[in-house]
């Protein structure tokens, strides 16, 4: 795809998660990754044994690193990357989630973690009617989405995104992701929040780079967090959300440049406020 085009197809079922998820699992190289942190394989075994343990069981974890230094970590990573073109337009939201495109009159979206702005310009280029609020916990993310914005000289585009600084790790994680004021003051009884959480790449990180169960470091001090469908489900249903629909999106992703393939998983879902 290139310029301004839409995704023309989106396959979300390219493989069987169950499958993946069978073949880490019996995978030795792999098995730190299916550990809580400073766990060793004795402990396991023995967790195993006992039926009191399961890969999509932990809660959240965790980390000791500052709010401050995480939020650092992340403005030194768009200002490394500031041209935009290490990402890619999120398109294939608009398929995922085809209630963006189905509002007849005025919508408002509020994306939490906006980046540089890659899932906004298709939605605001997707429906004029609809006007997008993007938080992140980095300035020099939203400095470069108003770039994107602004770069992209669509009719009104500018009126109808509007970028805001919120750091929700200060609060402490994961309560941010169920925060009252999102429930109470944001969502109407008929509104609906798509979640589209990113899973694994994960297997790419080495156990020294693990500080948390399901939870990574880079080196650049930026980090990630894999969510499995109970840690979604629990998060929302907890928070006064109805469950519409939730499961994992299986992509194959393939450079054929390099010749190489990855297996990619994120997890797709919807979720309504109580009536």
């Amino acid at each position: 795809m290139s310029g301004g085009g839409e995704a023309v197809e989106y396959h979300s079922k390219d493989f069987e998660w169950d499958q993946l998820r069978q073949e880490i699992e019996t995978d030795p190289s792999l098995r730190y990754h299916l550990l809580p942190l400073h766990v060793n394989d004795d402990d396991d075994d023995d967790a195993h044994s006992n039926g009191k343990s399961s890969p999509c069981s932990k809660s959240l974890s965790g980390s000791s690193s500052s709010p401050s230094h995480d939020s650092e970590a992340w403005n030194h990573f768009h200002a490394r990357h500031s041209t935009g073109k290490f990402f890619k337009e999120r398109r294939y939201l608009l398929k995922e989630f085809p209630e963006l495109l189905s509002f007849k009159e005025y919508a408002k979206v509020l994306e939490v973690g906006c980046g540089n702005g890659s899932t906004v310009l298709p939605i605001l280029r997707g429906k004029e009617s609809i006007s997008v609020y993007s938080c992140d916990c980095c300035h020099e993310a939203l400095k470069r989405a108003q770039e994107m914005i602004d770069a992209a000289d669509l009719v009104k585009t500018k009126q109808r995104f509007h970028p805001f600084l919120c750091d929700f790790s200060i609060s402490g994680f994961p309560k941010w992701l169920a925060c009252d004021p999102c429930r109470e003051g944001i969502l109407q009884k008929k509104d609906m929040l798509l979640s589209g959480l990113y899973d694994m790449t994960m297997l790419r990180f080495e156990p020294d780079k693990k500080v948390g169960f399901r939870e990574y470091i880079r080196p650049d001090g930026t980090r990630s967090y894999f969510f499995c469908l109970d840690t979604v489900r629990d998060l929302f249903v907890h928070a006064g959300f109805n469950e519409l629909e939730l499961e994992y999106c299986c992509v194959k992703s393939v450079n054929r440049q390099k010749g190489k393939s990855m297996k990619r998983v994120w997890v797709h879902g919807k979720f309504q406020k109580s009536m």
